[in-house]
Formats: C-alpha cells, sequence, structure tokens
C-alpha cells in the first residue's frame, strides 16, 4: 500500500517538480561566474558594435558574417544595462535558461512530462550549451530560437496543422532566427523534412492540402520578414572564406557527437570518466530511438519519434554536407543538441517507466538500475566538467584583461603596443585605458606585405619597448611579416600565452657591439659563428641584448633551444632567456648547411639585481629534454663574456 502511494506520488508530483528543480540548475550553473573570465575578441566586436548608434551598427553588421539581429537585442539591454562583463553576458545566459524550458516543453508534447525534464537536465547541465551560454555572442540565442521554433512545429501538427495563431508564430520565430544566425536555415530544412513525415501519411488518409498549403504562408511570411536582409545575406554568405576542411566522417560524427552529448569541457583527468559517460549517453539515445513499448502506438504518433532523430541527425549530415566541419564552427550546432538532448531523455524515461520497482526480482528491476545508475554518472560526470569550464585555466577564454593589466603595471614612457591582428583593438581597448599608442597591423585587411614591414621597422625604430599581442595573426599576416620583421630588427624580452593570444615583449636597441668571432662547435653540426652584445655596462631595468649568429653543416633533425643566462660571481641564476632561435621563427629543423641564421635576444636586469660584475653565458638544448644540452668546448655552456651591473 505504502509503495503504490509512494509511486503514485512520484507521478503525480515527481515529474511536476523535476522541470522546476532543472530550470533552476539552468539558471545556477549559467549565471554562476559569468563575470568571472575575461572577455575575448569576439564578445569585444559585439561590445563596440552595440556602443553605435542603430544606423552604424546595422551598417557595420552588414559587412559582418552575422546578421544583426542579436546585436540589436544587445543594444538594447546594453543601453539599459551597461556594459560589464555580467551584463553583457546575461541575456545569453537568460538564453539558455529559455531554452531548457523549450526542451522541457518538447519533451512533454511529443512524449510525456518524464521526457521533458529529463531532457531538459541534459541541455541544462551539458558544458556545451553552458559554454556558450556564458559568452556575449549570438549561439545561445540561435539555440532558443531553434527549440522554439521546433517546440511551436510539434504543438502546431499535434492539433492537426490548423491555420492561426501557432503558425503565424512559428513564421515569426523563424524570421528571428535567420536575423540571427546565417546557419538558421539548418533549423528550417529539418522542419521541413519533419512536416513531410507528418504530412504524407495524413494527405494520403484526407487529401487534404490545407496543412501544406499553411507550411508554405508561415515559410513565406519568414521570408517576406527577412526581406531586407536577404541581398546581404546571400553576398556575404557566398563572399566569405570557406572555413571548414575535410575529415573524415567517422571522425566528424564521433566529435560533433561528444560536443552534443557530453559537452566540450572535459578535461584530461576525466578522459576516462569520459569514455563511460558516453557509452551511458549511447544507451540512453538507443533506447530513445525505440517505440513506447508499454502503450499502443497509434499511426498518426510515429512521427514523434523521428522529431529528435532529425533534428540530430539532419544537422549532423547538412553540416558536413556543406563542407563546414571545424571546431569554431561546431558551436552552429547548438540546435542539434535540442534532438540529441530529447533522445537521451526519452531512453531514461523509457527505462524507468518498464522497470520494476520489485529490486528483489533482478531481471525486471534492471531497466531502472540501468537509468539510475547512467543517470547518476552523467550527473557526476557533469558536475567535474563544470568544474573544469569555471576554474581549469585550460578551458578558459583568452585573458585579455590580463594582458592588460600587465601592461598597465610594466609600461614606461617610450613603450608602444602592436596588435597583430588588428582586430583585437575592441576588446583590448575594453580593458586598456592608459596611453601607450595603439598600432593595429596589418593595416586595413592586410595582404599588402612590404607596407606592413614599413610600419613596423618604423615602430621599432620610434620606440624602447614594444608589447605585441598575437592573436588570428594566421589570416591577417599569413607570411608573419610582423613578427620576421620584429625578430631581424628587435630583441625579444619574454612570450606568455594568455588563453590563444600570445603576449611578447621586444626591446629596441639602436646600437649594437662589435660581433666577436667564436667558431664554437656545439655537438657535432652547429657552430656559432659570432656573437655580440649592446652593452658590458648596464642599470637594473634595463635590457641587455645579445645577437648571434649560427651555422650547421649538415641538415638537423632536431629542434634545439637557445638560453641565454647571466650568473652572478657564485653561478647563481640571475636571469635567463630561453627561446628557438630566431625569435622561434628560424627552427634548427629548417636551417641549411652553410647558410649563417641570425638569432637576437633580450636580457632584462630584474630591478633588484646588487651592484656587480657578471657572467653571460650560452646553450643549446634538446627541446624535448631540456636536460640534454648540446657539448661546447668541453662543457654544456659558452662562457661569452662579462657584464658590469650598476647602481
Amino acid at each position: 500500500m505504502i509503495s503504490a502511494l509512494w509511486r503514485g506520488w512520484i507521478r503525480a508530483r515527481g515529474y511536476a517538480l523535476l522541470p522546476l528543480v532543472v530550470l533552476l540548475l539552468a539558471a545556477a550553473v549559467r549565471l554562476h561566474q559569468l563575470e568571472a573570465q575575461s572577455l575575448w575578441n569576439d564578445e569585444g566586436n559585439s561590445l563596440r558594435l552595440v556602443e553605435r548608434t542603430v544606423p552604424d551598427l546595422l551598417e557595420a553588421a552588414s559587412q559582418d558574417i552575422h546578421p544583426p539581429g542579436y546585436y540589436l537585442l544587445l543594444k538594447g539591454w546594453h543601453t539599459l544595462a551597461g556594459d560589464s562583463e555580467f551584463s553583457l553576458r546575461f541575456p545569453s545566459a537568460l538564453f539558455g535558461i529559455l531554452t531548457t524550458a523549450c526542451v522541457i516543453a518538447l519533451g512533454r508534447a511529443l512524449f510525456a512530462p518524464g521526457v521533458g525534464g529529463l531532457a531538459g537536465l541534459v541541455v541544462a547541465l551539458n558544458t556545451f550549451s553552458v559554454y556558450y551560454g556564458q559568452e556575449a555572442r549570438m549561439y545561445a540565442l540561435l539555440q532558443l530560437w531553434a527549440a522554439a521554433s521546433l517546440l511551436v512545429l510539434v504543438l502546431w501538427l499535434k492539433r492537426g496543422a490548423p491555420w492561426g495563431r501557432l503558425l503565424l508564430l512559428w513564421g515569426v520565430i523563424n524570421a528571428a532566427g535567420l536575423y540571427t544566425h546565417y546557419s538558421y536555415p539548418f533549423v528550417m530544412l529539418v522542419e521541413g523534412v519533419i512536416f513531410v513525415l507528418w504530412a504524407l501519411p495524413d494527405w494520403i488518409e484526407r487529401r487534404s492540402l490545407r496543412p501544406l498549403i499553411g507550411f508554405i504562408l508561415a515559410s513565406g511570411l519568414t521570408l517576406l520578414l527577412f526581406g531586407p536582409q536577404l541581398g546581404g545575406a546571400l553576398h556575404q554568405i557566398t563572399s566569405w572564406p570557406r572555413t571548414g576542411y575535410d575529415v573524415k566522417t567517422s571522425e566528424g560524427l564521433f566529435t560533433m557527437l561528444r560536443w552534443l552529448l557530453i559537452g566540450n569541457i572535459y578535461g584530461v583527468p576525466n578522459q576516462p570518466a569520459a569514455g563511460s559517460v558516453v557509452i551511458w549517453f549511447l544507451i540512453f539515445g538507443l533506447v530513445g530511438l525505440l517505440p513506447d513499448w508499454l502503450r499502443i502506438v497509434y499511426l498518426k504518433a510515429w512521427w514523434r519519434r523521428l522529431v529528435p532523430i532529425m533534428m540530430l541527425i539532419g544537422s549532423l549530415i547538412l553540416f558536413l554536407a556543406l563542407g563546414l566541419y571545424r571546431e569554431a564552427n561546431l558551436k552552429f550546432l547548438l540546435p542539434a543538441q535540442v534532438g540529441a538532448a530529447l533522445c537521451v531523455g526519452r531512453g531514461i524515461w523509457l527505462l524507468w517507466e518498464i522497470g520494476s520497482p520489485l529490486t528483489f526480482i533482478f531481471w525486471e528491476s534492471v531497466p531502472r538500475l540501468v537509468a539510475v545508475f547512467g543517470t547518476v554518472a552523467i550527473l557526476s560526470f557533469s558536475k567535474d566538467a563544470l568544474s573544469n569550464l569555471y576554474h581549469n585555466p585550460a578551458y578558459a577564454r583568452d585573458d585579455y584583461r590580463g594582458v592588460a593589466a600587465l601592461i598597465t603595471a610594466e609600461e614606461r614612457p617610450g613603450d608602444a603596443i602592436i596588435l597583430d591582428a588588428p582586430n583585437q583593438r575592441e576588446v583590448f581597448t575594453y580593458y586598456y585605458r592608459a596611453g601607450l599608442p595603439i598600432y593595429p597591423l596589418p593595416p586595413g585587411l592586410g595582404g599588402d606585405d612590404p607596407a606592413t614591414a614599413t610600419l613596423t621597422s618604423d615602430i621599432i625604430q620610434s620606440f624602447q619597448r614594444i608589447f605585441v599581442l598575437f592573436w588570428g595573426e594566421g589570416e591577417r599576416d599569413p607570411n608573419r611579416i610582423v613578427e620576421k620583421t620584429l625578430a631581424a630588427n628587435a630583441f625579444e624580452i619574454s612570450s606568455a600565452w594568455y588563453g590563444s593570444v600570445r603576449l611578447v615583449r621586444y626591446a629596441s636597441i639602436p646600437q649594437m657591439g662589435t660581433p666577436r668571432a667564436l667558431n664554437a662547435r656545439f655537438g657535432e653540426h652547429i657552430t656559432l659563428m659570432s656573437a655580440a652584445i649592446s652593452s658590458s655596462t648596464l642599470a637594473p631595468a634595463e635590457v641587455l641584448g645579445v645577437s648571434f649568429q649560427w651555422q650547421t653543416d649538415a641538415p638537423l633533425e632536431t629542434r634545439y633551444r637557445v638560453t641565454v643566462q647571466l650568473l652572478n660571481s657564485e653561478g647563481k641564476l640571475i636571469n635567463q632567456r630561453d627561446a628557438e632561435p630566431g625569435s622561434n621563427i628560424a627552427l634548427t629543423t629548417t636551417w641549411k648547411p652553410g647558410e649563417a641564421v641570425l638569432d637576437t635576444h633580450g636580457l632584462i636586469i630584474p630591478v633588484n639585481t646588487p651592484p656587480g660584475v657578471y657572467t653571460l653565458i650560452v646553450a643549446l638544448y634538446d627541446l624535448n629534454n631540456p636536460a640534454s644540452r648540446l657539448m661546447v668546448q668541453g662543457a654544456d655552456a659558452l662562457t661569452l663574456s662579462t657584464v658590469q651591473i650598476g647602481p
């Protein structure tokens, strides 16, 4: 009796409470540490666009690969809430919460309340969805419009496809989706297939074209509303460079399913767990494809099982067929996650429903045990993945906040900043408010290498130290003209990564000492022909410039790194500079026998260095084995000179 009452309460209240719990979880994980990480490049672009007037915003968006819908929404919010990291990202967090609500409603409309709650749980905690729900970009909104559109379509079909408000709403939502992202037609194509699968049996039975006419009218409304943007959209899509690359179908599908099911954050410590969780997801997903074996399935209801399948598989096929595959484009698949979540949620629900609560009848309780253990494994994994998302530096966004703080702390009069590529300016100037001159290079869209080299050389001659931010230079400066010019005419002091942004500091040293011939043999093939230093007398905080001429008498298969070290009278290390030759450009594996290789290094004298005489040494070591140095004159390092450090 008690067991029956308990089961009745679960059915009556448990499924009713689950959506509320899921929505609270979705809100919690998206709002948690929303402002903790720095804005990155694309978020900076969003901010600078919404700071413009509406006409200027629309003009700028016409040159962008993204339509203006999201930017207009963000501009309205920005006017009310300001430009803090939290306020800029909050709309995306809200879109993610609303997407979860739509998925819950979809599961309920297609199958049962329990399916909705469980599918919503998958979306709520999946780091793929959470990551873009914490980013000031349009991808969370793209997923919301897809989920909302699919929900309205399902409700319309369940009611027999009548003409009315649902049809009108569906057309308006799809127009909003098109104004949000140019990948939204994927959603409309998949929905078209779903409609055809629903309409064929209905047409065979009733011979009515009314649903088809309604579908065409709603689609026409979408195109009518999107009409002002249609010409620009076609131009942008057809003229934008192809960004995908060829990949094996099996490899691409595996990666896409992994992102959709377990998320894009999992971390090295969780690799074994990731594999086991994938298995659980696949089990639930496959079960979710099966018929409802607990009840009679009428012919007209079979299309419901195809909705999540088509949303998932159709999106993946289109993505691969159009050659869009690359990791940076996988965010276009956020709408497909709706289908994946529905498959998984339905699988868990079916296993629970068919299973018996009588644990002493083992075989009858197995389905429920599988559902429980699998769900617990998924929740445990999601907890670890979310922790990585919040705290693991490997998954942090590019830290322009940290870069700007370091430059502000270390800048001096006579310094300058180069941004390579120039489209970093928007996000960098959000954080950097000091007064050093900023030079975005290459000029324009790039492509004029001589002009870029000239501008870079002028900056080197005009300033004492230069902070250079490298990000996206592979597209704007593919020949690395900025970096090569700096390597040839300036002295690299340090290099550090802030996510995928590399901050390199250079010193401009106008005059070097006379090169001294050395002809020192390092190992079997490498010879240090000569070396020069900028000065033998320096003060703390000044930069010692060191220039080498290397040569090899045979091709080299090993990459070697140069270490330049300053030692005190006791042999204690004061400072060092380690880099591959030519500021990491002239790799030893690229050296040609008999050719001289220029290699410069900048060694900054620490501010707390006491006065005295110091020794400068150089060594070469295997990049993959720093303990393995090449022998030179019977030692593992060569003494170059002494340096006097004054007060």
